[in-house]
């Protein structure tokens, strides 16, 4: 219990300032929202660069971070080697695609569609290759057991962002979008300069030590390539297959639609930082299995709590967007269920990264991922933007499943299948009954949603949290 006590608190930690920062950061929502009508296609633009940012992301880090912590923590290796090896790999290939990026600039902004502003993606070529190589020292200070300057790093550069972004679309009314990239550039270079005394380079390069990390770390960037494709594949595909003159506006509604039900990535990437180095840490210990199955369980509990609080208040919640973006709205239950699939995806996937098979990550999500891309080839044509939340929704229960099957025959974990599927079924239960309610009158309904979310909290403190357990509760209880 001691180990998930430390999981725990180290999540607090990461998971407050992922949620915080993701909050702040839903300020640009709004902002872009109202400085960049639906009609204008603005938002389209953002949309769609920050996807290709998203996926070049990825293969700049080509699977180092997870690579590290696997590494780092063999009794065999030399930890400072470690990550002086690994930090010098990931800052070489940075640069060179920095480099590279600048040298060929106008025909890859061409080749994307931007010939005109080819500066939308150069800046995001800087950023995405600071931000790869900043991957680096940020999972050093995880591993420190660092939270609090990982955390306030993190959390600076979303206020500083947040700062330019206000003062320039809200104070000034403007509406370049080229200053939307332009102040990410600024805020990444100041992490940058602050990340200095992170970079240790006093271990040395070990060649042998590269090529056995870059062994097993590539099947981790091809299922990384999957997963975010996954992800993004819908917006960087949409305007090649959508029919309609407005591809950019309708990107652009379904793209600011969709912040909404960023909650659940919050929630995932917040238990991801302070997971994925606690479970190789952990990896030796007799109980450990007992302890990935309690954490699935608490992940899926609170991720459904999560989900029915933003479906639920959703008319309080379409005030982040300007009005002629609410159309959108209809994608946001069905892309918070596959944020879920997805974090559940994501805590099975370590069976296979610990015994050294990452091979089967890559099989998953490219299964998945064709899902995704066939149902938007074939669907988007014809139902628009509602195709893109629907792929995601499969295509991440196919990898989710599919990781399930295999894994129960490769590394077997006692799931707690039958608490887990009663907890899912009030939860869609609930989610049903809201949908049903036959009322027009917005403060009725969110009074009744309100008692059926006390339900559903009831029903996890009767089950899994009891209040005698809860600190300070628990005083007062027994009083």
């Amino acid at each position: 219990m001691a180990g998930l006590k430390s999981l725990l608190k180290d999540t607090a930690i990461y998971g407050i300032s992922s949620i915080v920062g993701r909050f702040l950061n839903y300020l640009l929502v709004p902002i872009y929202a109202a400085s960049m009508s639906a009609a204008s296609g603005g938002y389209g633009v953002v949309t769609e660069v920050y996807a290709w940012t998203a996926l070049l992301m990825v293969v700049l880090t080509y699977g180092m971070e997870t690579t590290f912590f696997r590494f780092v923590n063999k009794e065999t290796e030399n930890p400072k080697k470690v990550y002086s090896t690994v930090l010098t790999m990931v800052g070489g290939t940075s640069l060179l695609f920095a480099v590279l990026g600048m040298a060929f600039l106008q025909p890859i902004a061409s080749m994307m569609g931007y010939a005109d502003h080819p500066w939308y993606v150069g800046m995001m070529m800087i950023v995405v290759a600071m931000d790869a190589f900043q991957c680096l020292p940020f999972s050093y200070l995880r591993y420190k057991r660092k939270p609090l300057v990982f955390a306030g790093l993190k959390m600076l550069f979303i206020v500083l962002n947040i700062t330019l972004n206000l003062i320039y679309y809200v104070g000034m009314g403007g509406s370049d979008v080229f200053y939307a990239f332009f102040f990410n550039l600024i805020c990444t270079s100041i992490i940058m300069l602050l990340l200095i005394p992170q970079l240790k380079f006093g271990g040395g390069f070990d060649t042998s030590l590269a090529k056995r990390m870059l062994k097993y770390g590539y099947p981790i960037l091809i299922l990384g390539i999957a997963g975010i494709l996954n992800q993004v594949a819908d917006k960087i595909i949409f305007r090649h297959v959508y029919p309609g003159e407005d591809a950019q506006v309708q990107l652009g509604i379904y793209g600011a639609a969709s912040k909404i039900a960023m909650i659940m990535a919050m929630l995932t990437q917040a238990f991801r930082y302070a997971y994925e180095p606690f479970v190789f840490a952990k990896s030796k210990d007799k109980d450990s299995k007992v302890m990935y199955a309690n954490a699935m369980k608490y992940f899926i509990i609170f991720t459904l709590l999560a989900f029915l609080a933003v479906v639920f208040y959703i008319d309080i919640l379409k005030y982040i967007l300007a009005p002629d973006y609410w159309s959108g709205l209809k994608v946001v239950p069905i892309v918070m269920m596959a944020e879920i699939f997805m974090g559940v995806y994501f805590n099975l996937s370590f069976w296979y990264k610990l015994i050294d098979e990452t091979k089967w990550g890559a099989y998953f999500s490219f299964a998945g991922c064709a899902i995704l891309i066939a149902i938007n080839v074939i669907f988007v044509p014809i139902y628009g933007y509602m195709a893109c939340a629907w792929a995601g929704f499969a295509g991440y229960a196919v990898a989710m499943l599919l990781s399930y099957f295999v894994g129960q025959k490769k590394y077997p974990i006692q799931y707690d299948l039958k608490s887990i599927g009663k907890y899912v079924a009030a939860a869609i239960a609930l989610y049903l009954v809201s949908e049903g309610l036959p009322f027009e009158n917005v403060w009725v309904l969110l009074a009744i949603r309100t008692f059926l979310l006390l339900v559903f909290v009831g029903y996890i403190v009767k089950n899994d949290f009891p209040l005698k357990q809860i600190p300070f509760i628990n005083r007062f209880i027994k009083k």
